[in-house]
């Protein structure tokens, strides 16, 4: 491969695109430089999987290289260790909008390679990860049609600007990662303080413009050197099969279809399932997997027409309806702060910790040392869904979850000025059938309230789906797990009763138009004031005392110069201070003491 580049420009920076000159025996490979931050892309594929394969078995992993800002890693052995929560969160932000755009009926296995080579502290490495991707993938031999762009949006002073630098992002309110192709977007994650529907809109509208730009700098690339690409044929199904199971399964499906109840719709489909797979295993041997895929496109299909023709879902509600929500404040005795978020048969126990100073939790990337002082974290077991499966450590989804309910979240918490507590929410899935990072947030702000921290306003979440065929299309609301499964959009967003706190979109097909999105956001809207409505009947503000199992703390100030003087030489007097009164000390630079 001959090396090429192409170049966007960015005001008074160059976004570099460039293959061809390192990692030449990768199926594709492509550098992407901005400033002095470098992130380098591999795109590689295995041969078809051995059984036939019924998935895509896509791998997308982001790595930080310690090097790339002059850093040694820390710990015993000195090297790059398991990924972070910071390089999962980018890899899903990566792997989300490139995923759709593989065709139907591809099942070899692809690893997608995204390395940060280099950074600035300046320049965001992760949207440049879905450019090199995007750039790997289409110079390659892989079928990877259709070239994708990325851009990062922020909101400074009164104008919208693409690929901010850190120092740009600092107190804007919105930051949002955007992704798609020329025609249309696949991907939204971000998060903003209180912004507005139409201000969300004009931010979407600005990011296509910029991702139609790097997508046009892609297609010139591969244009001038990438590879030819196979064709990849959609699998036949056998008619005589599919005409003996359209009589054999489809009414059953119907049936099960129009049963509100999940697990009695799933018993149906599973009772039918044994016996169809019974009744044709002499006629066609060998045939089980093509059995279970048929019947799959069956309900899939049944329920998309159902809800495109007679406006009816498969638990029996309207596009726009949401779930019965019920609410119990102070589930738990002993916490700081619980609460039971139940909408539908998804069950969320979230529960507020207050800590101190010394509980925050310390992060070290490429941008430095730096502490956190309120975290969300998201656990699903396998029982939430009735199901048996090994548990190895907070798996990709929970840390996107937990991270996405965190952004939502964050706007109304207090300043740490005013309430210097650490703070930690916990949320344990109890049952699920879909939405259930949106019962977090839900849950989230309920607990916080419960706990007694002073939030500036509550926030709702809710997920919003799509289904499409041709002109036609139904936005539902408050998806269901099946919803989300055989639809074409799962659109989540948060926000108080003022404005839009978080974020993310991820579509199954190519793209969505903006005339969509704006619909889906107007519905969400009244939604989301809908629930706020119910928690507000629930708890109308926060509690006025903490809890009494809660830890206190009392913050004064000192004198700089008497700093000295309170910890004593070889801190004599601090620790005789704390010996005697059993309370823990911490004392700011600035004089701050807690």
């Amino acid at each position: 491969m001959t090396y090429e580049q192409v170049e966007v420009l960015i005001g008074d920076k160059k976004l570099i695109i460039q293959t061809g000159h390192v990692a030449k025996q990768a199926g594709g490979a492509a550098l992407v430089r901005l400033g002095d931050t470098v992130v380098l892309a591999t795109a590689c594929a295995g041969n078809p999987p051995k059984d036939g394969g019924d998935f895509f078995p896509l791998t997308v992993d982001y790595r930080e290289k310690a090097y790339a800002a002059g850093k040694i890693p820390g710990g015993y052995f000195k090297r790059e260790g398991r990924p972070t929560e910071r390089e999962i969160l980018c890899s899903r932000l990566i792997d989300r909008p490139i995923r759709p755009l593989f065709p139907d009926g591809y099942f070899n296995e692809v690893q997608v390679l995204v390395q940060v080579l280099s950074s600035d502290q300046e320049n965001d490495s992760d949207v440049l990860g879905i450019i090199a991707a995007s750039a790997a993938l289409s110079v390659s031999d892989i079928p990877f049609y259709v070239p994708l762009g990325g851009v990062r949006v922020a909101h400074v002073g009164d104008k919208f600007v693409a690929f901010p630098t850190f120092t740009e992002l600092e107190g804007n309110d919105l930051n949002i990662v955007v992704a798609g192709t020329k025609d249309s977007i696949n991907m939204v994650e971000g998060g903003a303080r209180e912004i507005s529907e139409s201000t969300m809109i004009e931010a979407l509208g600005f990011a296509h413009e910029w991702i139609a730009k790097v997508v046009s700098a892609i297609d010139e690339l591969k244009g001038k050197c990438g590879k030819p690409k196979p064709e990849i044929q959609q699998p036949v199904k056998d008619p005589e099969l599919l005409a003996t199971l359209t009589e054999m399964a489809l009414p059953t499906i119907k049936i099960a279809n129009r049963t509100t109840d999940k697990l009695q719709r799933q018993e149906i489909i599973n009772k039918m399932v044994e016996e169809v797979k019974a009744a044709l295993a002499d006629k066609f041997p060998e045939k089980e997997k093509e059995i279970l895929a048929i019947i799959a496109d069956f309900e899939r299909d049944d329920m998309r027409e159902m809800i495109l023709s007679e406006g009816r879902r498969i638990d029996g509600r309207r596009c726009d309806e949401i779930r019965p929500i019920e609410i119990q404040i102070g589930f738990l005795p002993r916490t700081h702060g619980s609460a039971i978020f139940q909408r539908g048969q998804t069950q969320a126990l979230v529960v507020t910790t207050l800590g101190t100073k010394m509980d925050e939790q310390k992060i070290d990337d490429l941008l430095g040392e730096s502490f956190k002082s309120y975290m969300l974290h998201y656990n699903f077991p396998p029982s939430a869904t009735g199901e048996v499966k090994p548990i190895r450590g907070t798996g990709r989804r929970e840390v996107g979850h937990g991270a996405l309910a965190e952004r939502a979240i964050e706007p109304v918490i207090p300043a740490e000025s005013s309430f210097p507590y650490t703070i930690r929410i916990v949320s344990d899935i109890l049952e699920s059938n879909g939405s259930s990072s949106m019962a977090t947030v839900c849950g989230g702000t309920l607990s916080l309230m419960d706990a007694g921290v002073p939030i500036k306003s509550p926030v709702a979440g809710i997920a919003m789906g799509l289904i499409t065929e041709g002109e036609r299309y139904a936005i539902l609301t408050d998806i269901l797990g099946a919803e989300d499964h055989l639809g074409d959009m799962d659109f989540k967003v948060c926000g108080t009763a003022e404005g839009i706190t978080a974020f993310q979109m991820d579509v199954k097909v190519s793209g969505i138009s903006i005339d969509i999105m704006r619909e889906a956001l107007e519905q969400a809207r009244q939604a989301r004031l809908f629930v706020l409505k119910k928690m507000n009947e629930a708890i109308d503000k926060p509690r006025a005392e903490l809890s009494p199992f809660a830890p206190r703390i009392i913050f004064m100030k000192i004198k700089v110069d008497k700093i000295g003087e309170v910890i004593g030489p070889g801190g004599k007097n601090i620790r005789a201070i704390i010996e005697k009164t059993g309370v823990k000390i911490d004392i700011e630079d600035d004089g701050t003491v807690l």
